[in-house]
């Protein structure tokens, strides 16, 4: 969506991608890799772009109101309590063709050259272009692996151009470090502008967002504060932000009670809300989207599934999509789907009634632990970008999620909870015909598996009451003896 606004058209060109000889690391290396970014930074033309936050009501109404802020401000909603939404000037990027975009971003790629090897900061311009290089906080994240799911498409759902994007191999384990590392980035650039401004930066977290706020603070020498729904979340997910060092807070809630707590610590205390209503950490998640098409060399898929609980990565992946089409580097946007348990899926409600009306719920338990949210934060942002998408919403069962992240595991994928959720509902429009055979399809994968090692163990054991799990695996008890082995063997491969 194209909003007027005045531009600031920068004459000079970002930096060009470069190539740099190898060195030996050593502390005057590492010295001299900050020495070179500062110096860098006194003539980034990057800088030039402009970036701010406005009200996303804007962004929906398609013009300015007027009313903005910088974004070294600490605000998170308009001046009537709506969202805020990060701004970039159109006309400013445009001054460079769909090309100069293209090259510029595919040659930073898997390079060295602070920061611009990170998969977020490989489009520094489109991110938070007045930053400097000094003063970002980066593990050097995306860059995730396009996942050619070829044998389960073609056996599972009879599709030849199945893709996951997997997300969740990254730092801390979850696509939350593409937003985070651009949030703590802001908030590092802003103690250095005005020191005791920030004293801390909390979340409320299902996990994986506690996992990235504690790494990335730690990186930067920042305390951090998480609230954690007590007995809700895997063990994998409590010990990353313990092992960072963040004040890790257990709280007697769900979800949206610890919400509802953080908003109120925040809005008392110089405590930086780091939750995806801050919009910032949106402007990394849209990087994502962009790295799909250029791993795609700049073809677009025909679909994107999604799992959804707070809505902002619906909203992120949109907006870079967007962005790549409103700057000539596709023709369109591909169609999205947000896929939401059945036990969390007060979208999905709103989708099914064409959207006329929208209820928050209670969300109930789900192995989807970190979508287990009733009253998503980002439902304007989805609503919006599904509209403009021609998206669809669809839900998946306990059972239906926890077979189909089963299933592909068998097919050499190690699928978190919330890739089964969108499975599922891949599963589920290809068998009303929705999403054709031939149809290039990406699902995105929004956390390693690994972190949710506890909900495969009972799935294998079969110890999930209410679920047949019918793609269960147990280990075979077998006693010590060669013969006892051989009749396993032959039981099992017909040998």
């Amino acid at each position: 969506m194209q909003l007027q606004a005045r531009s600031s058209v920068a004459r000079a060109a970002p930096a060009a991608s470069r190539t740099r000889s190898v060195k030996v690391c050593s502390a005057a290396h590492v010295a001299g890799i900050r020495e070179e970014a500062m110096e860098r930074g006194k003539n980034d033309p990057a800088s030039a772009f402009n970036a701010r936050f406005v009200p996303f009501k804007d962004v929906q109404q398609g013009k300015l109101s007027g009313e903005e802020y910088s974004l070294d401000t600490v605000v998170y909603r308009s001046k009537d309590g709506g969202l805020l939404d990060v701004y970039h000037d159109m006309d400013a990027l445009k001054h460079y063709d769909a090309a100069y975009w293209k090259k510029q971003f595919d040659g930073r790629v898997g390079t060295t050259l602070w920061p611009y090897g990170s998969g977020v900061w490989s489009k520094k311009e489109w991110v938070l272009p007045g930053i400097g290089d000094d003063d970002i906080v980066s593990m050097f994240e995306g860059g995730t692996n396009l996942f050619w799911a070829e044998r389960f498409g073609r056996e599972a759902l009879g599709m030849s151009d199945l893709w996951v994007k997997q997300c969740g191999n990254s730092h801390t384990g979850s696509f939350k470090d593409l937003g985070m590392t651009v949030l703590v980035s802001q908030v590092n650039r802003i103690r250095k502008l005005r020191p005791g401004a920030i004293s801390a930066v909390g979340c409320a977290s299902t996990g994986d967002t506690s996992a990235a706020l504690s790494a990335y603070c730690a990186a930067a020498g920042i305390p951090s504060i998480v609230f954690l729904p007590a007995d809700k979340i895997s063990l994998a997910q409590l010990v990353q932000p313990i092992a960072n060092g963040a004040l890790v807070l257990s709280i007697d809630t769900d979800f949206d009670g610890c919400m509802k707590l953080i908003k109120e610590v925040t809005a008392e205390t110089p405590i930086y809300l780091a939750n995806s209503m801050n919009s910032l950490r949106l402007e990394g998640q849209k990087t994502a989207a962009i790295e799909i098409l250029q791993q795609f060399d700049w073809q677009v898929p025909d679909w994107v599934i999604i799992p959804g609980g707070n809505l902002g990565n619906i909203y992120a992946f949109y907006k870079g999509f967007k962005m790549c089409q409103e700057l000539g580097l596709v023709d369109r946007i591909p169609r999205l789907v947000c896929a939401q348990a059945a036990n969390a899926n007060p979208l999905y409600q709103a989708f099914q009634k064409g959207w006329q009306h929208y209820e928050p719920m209670k969300a109930q338990t789900t192995f989807a632990s970190a979508i287990q949210i009733g009253d998503p934060v980002s439902i304007d942002r989805a609503i919006l970008a599904l509209g403009d998408a021609n998206g669809i919403v669809e839900e998946a069962t306990e059972e239906e999620l926890m077979d189909a992240a089963a299933r592909a595991d068998r097919t050499g994928m190690f699928n978190c909870p919330h890739t089964g959720v969108a499975l599922a509902a891949l599963t589920k429009l290809r068998d009303r015909g929705v999403i054709g055979p031939n149809d290039r399809t990406v699902v995105v994968s929004t956390a390693h598996g690994l972190k949710f090692a506890q909900s495969k163990v009972a799935y294998h054991s079969k110890e999930v009451a209410g679920l047949t799990c019918q793609y269960a695996n147990p280990p075979v008890p077998v006693r010590e003896d060669l013969g006892a082995v051989m009749d396993v063997l032959k039981k099992t491969f017909n040998i």
